[in-house]
């Protein structure tokens, strides 16, 4: 990173570095692209370096250091010359205005905030422009509500409302620490942390619970083996399907009636139960 005095030096060369005239400009430009001449190059990113730190003044808002902006505004210069057409005879300037403002505004992104945003062109449009567009609604002849004016903001650039509130929610404080004290005192203070709350089972609970889920399933497996075709059928689907199959449609199904396959099913879940019992002596008590 560079230092404040190496910043100024920085600054002050750029600011008496000579203008390039059209001619002047193309012909290093040209040497530069067909022959890589190092002096060209030096020379353009020199007379250009004040379109880099007069950029970055307008990203100041972000809280960034202006020379990190800076360099990263120098990497985006270095970019457009290396991409830089001579022969469509437009202005170096105009062409490595959008490179130097994409290379800042992609730094601004990643060092913002420890939180990752959106990195779709809709959500960059929100993060670099909805304080100007709040500014702007805000001196409305008629003052706009906050819902009003997220609607504002979502149909000028073309995202969601939440989106707009989310943003809005994030720009208005810097991130919080989770690990920060709510005292001075930290050995006898409260972190963020300590009042995080995970209603979810604890993991040894759900692995105890699918272990417990698949010894039942074998015991069940095994114990079906004591009915007869008719009972285990069922059973299978009035009791281990999800839209448990009703008396009626079963009776019709097997040519009984429904009373009758009531009996069958009760007598089969007794044999189930007196099985599970015999065989597996720890689930007695749940039958008890």
């Amino acid at each position: 990173m560079t230092n404040e005095p190496a910043r100024r030096d920085m600054v002050r060369l750029a600011m008496t570095a000579p203008y390039l005239e059209r001619e002047e400009e193309h012909a290093l430009a040209v040497r530069w692209k067909e022959a890589r001449d190092q002096e060209a190059l030096h020379k353009i990113t020199t007379a250009h370096m004040r379109l880099v730190i007069s950029m970055a003044s307008k990203f100041r808002s972000f809280g960034l250091p202006m020379s990190d902006l800076i360099q990263e505004g120098y990497v985006g210069l270095l970019e457009a010359a290396a991409r830089f057409e001579p022969e469509r005879e437009v202005r170096f300037s105009t062409y490595a205005t959008w490179w130097i403002r994409a290379s800042m505004q992609d730094y601004i992104l990643r060092n913002w905030s420890i939180v990752r945003g959106g990195t779709s062109s809709a959500q960059k449009a929100l993060f670099f422009n909805l304080r100007r567009l709040r500014a702007k609604l805000s001196r409305s002849d008629e003052p706009l509500s906050q819902p009003a004016m997220y609607r504002q903001i979502s149909e000028a650039l073309g995202v969601g409302e939440k989106d707009v509130a989310l943003m809005d929610s994030r720009l208005s404080g810097p991130d919080t620490s989770l690990s920060q004290t709510f005292t001075d005192d930290e050995s006898a203070s409260s972190t963020r942390m300590d009042f995080l709350v995970d209603d979810r089972p604890l993991q040894d609970e759900l692995v105890e619970d699918q272990i417990d889920t698949e010894r039942r399933s074998v015991w069940l497996k095994e114990a079906m083996g004591v009915l007869n075709e008719r009972e285990m059928r069922i059973i299978a689907k009035r009791r281990l399907s999800e839209d448990g199959a009703t008396l009626e449609s079963l009776g019709t199904e097997l040519g009984i009636s429904k009373e009758r396959v009531r009996q069958i099913e009760n007598r089969a879940l007794e044999k189930l139960r007196a099985a599970l019992v015999r065989d597996n002596p720890a689930v007695a008590s749940t039958y008890a």
